[in-house]
């Protein structure tokens, strides 16, 4: 496969690696590891079935699974036959999956145990792979060519679909996000800046359907290192496998990060071999950020951005420990911008919906124009910004402060209520291990603010305490009506706290 004009694929690079270091180990999981050798020759054989069976390049197919070799060994082997991958939830229900496969229109699911409950019954034009041959359909080592099969090369233009992911955010409507070759060339390039090369493992805990994962997925093969990929996180399990290989990079969202830095037997672990960890997806305390800085040996890099693309920010904690309340400034090349309700810059030191423009943006949402148009934002000489929906400012250095999401910002009585400024001072109270403020229905404010908080162990407070405690120091403005126990929030599979279950939770029981 090749691009036009000049565009290296990720395909040719690991094609490269098969030739140069064909023993390297390129994939790895429990179960098994694929040299590079292996995997070049498992993604001809993936490529030239696909062909068979005839997919066209800009066709999709879709996995629904658990981060495996063979998934990842299917999914950039289908990019070598120019077909578009569409990486689904297991988590999904099954009326969502088929909203999801309909959209992308595919005729091959492949899957695994974890989704053998959610296939679409009386589809006649969906063919079903197993890939654990627990799943209903055919085998996959049925499916799969002979093993000297050899795909058809075929030539694509940047612009030309790679993935569509389905991100549904926390509005519970997936919207297919569809990103380019080029853009992920992009993602793939500036991991010049991050070490990647030959000798580097990095160990993945979140799922290949996230685009969390495959930002750094992509660029550790396109340089030539391992993938170590875990199923499902268990905090204890990744600090051994951490030691045991030796690794060098991460990507962990910070609830992960939570759990790691809580277990007692962390310091117990050899993780002097790290030399970058990222994080991105979901708000990263600044105490949080600290304590991976103090205790956890090499680089510490926030991401802040969106699977849309658009504008980035880049925080390198361990450069600036003075910052670990923002998410960083501007990547390289990145226009980051602020916009008031009415869609106009905000003036410098105010606050407004983050908006960005980079050389990685979607093509837009698969399907849905209209989508696409509320997503983005033209400035004055018709530069196109993709929307965040986040609020946030400038500081005085360039560093970007984030506020809230837009639609979780609580309005009541004529007055903007930020919930992570609620948060934050709930969190000060001992009794209190993780919170989440979400605004309810007030027949005399228009909203008011309620909090959900999952009690620190040991801890034998009452609610009505904690918010009484909490209410005696808040602004009038800023008070809670209401504070409820709950053992666990509602969190995404890559960690973002799901405020609209909650505030859904809190309607059916009022």
């Amino acid at each position: 496969m090749s691009f036009e004009p000049s565009l290296q694929s990720l395909s040719d690079l690991i094609r490269g690696h098969a030739q140069q270091q064909p023993d390297e180990p390129a994939l790895r999981d429990e179960q098994q590891t694929l040299s590079y050798r292996d995997l070049d020759r498992l993604m001809d054989r993936v490529a030239a079935s696909l062909q068979r069976d005839g997919l066209q390049p800009g066709e999709a197919i879709a996995i629904c699974g658990l981060n495996s070799t063979r998934y990842a060994a299917l999914f950039l082997g289908a990019l070598r036959a120019g077909v578009v991958v569409a990486p689904l939830a297991p988590s999904s229900t099954a009326q969502s999956l088929a909203s999801m496969l309909g959209d992308a229109q595919v005729r091959h699911l492949f899957l695994d145990q974890a989704a053998q409950d959610l296939v679409p019954e009386g589809n006649a034009v969906l063919q079903c792979i197993s890939l654990d041959g627990v799943a209903p359909g055919l085998g996959f080592a049925d499916w799969l060519a002979p093993q000297e099969a050899r795909p058809q090369p075929v030539t694509l233009a940047p612009e030309a679909p790679f993935n569509i992911i389905y991100s549904s955010g926390t509005t519970g409507t997936p919207k297919g996000i569809v990103q380019s070759h080029g853009m992920r060339s992009a993602h793939v390039s500036r991991g010049v800046l991050y070490g990647y090369g030959p000798k580097n493992t990095t160990l993945l805990a979140t799922p290949l359907y996230s685009n969390t994962t495959l930002v750094v997925f992509f660029p550790t093969l396109g340089f030539g290192g391992c993938v170590q990929l875990m199923a499902k996180f268990d905090a204890q399990r990744y600090l051994q496998l951490a030691q045991q290989h030796r690794v060098t990079h991460t990507m962990l969202v910070p609830v992960q990060y939570q759990r790691i830095m809580a277990l007692p037997q962390f310091g117990d672990y050899d993780l002097s071999s790290f030399r970058f960890k990222f994080c991105t997806s979901a708000p990263f305390r600044a105490e949080l950020k600290a304590d991976v800085l103090a205790r956890w040996p090499g680089c510490l890099t926030e991401f802040y951005g969106m699977t849309e693309g658009g504008g980035s920010c880049i925080l390198d904690a361990h450069l600036h420990p003075e910052k670990l309340h923002t998410v960083g400034q501007a990547a390289e090349g990145h226009d980051i911008r602020l916009i008031d309700e009415e869609g106009r810059e905000v003036g410098p030191g105010e606050a407004g919906e983050v908006v960005g423009h980079s050389p990685g943006m979607m093509t837009g949402y698969h399907r849905q124009p209209e989508k696409t148009r509320e997503a983005e934002w033209f400035d004055a000489a018709g530069k196109r910004f993709i929307r965040t929906g986040d609020v946030g400012r400038f500081d005085a250095d360039g560093f970007l402060v984030l506020f809230d999401r837009r639609k979780d910002m609580i309005i009541s009585g004529g007055f903007n209520i930020y919930p992570s400024d609620l948060e934050a001072q709930l969190r000060a109270h001992p009794a209190v291990d993780d919170v989440a403020v979400v605004g309810v229905p007030s027949e005399q404010w228009g909203e008011t603010p309620v909090a959900y908080v999952v009690r620190s162990p040991g801890h034998a407070a009452q609610p009505e305490e904690i918010m009484a405690w909490y209410n005696q120091q808040a602004g009038k403005t800023q008070r809670l009506s209401d504070l409820r126990w709950i053992d666990e929030l509602p969190r995404s599979a890559i960690g973002k706290v799901l405020k609209r279950d909650l505030r859904e939770a809190y309607a059916s029981h009022a």
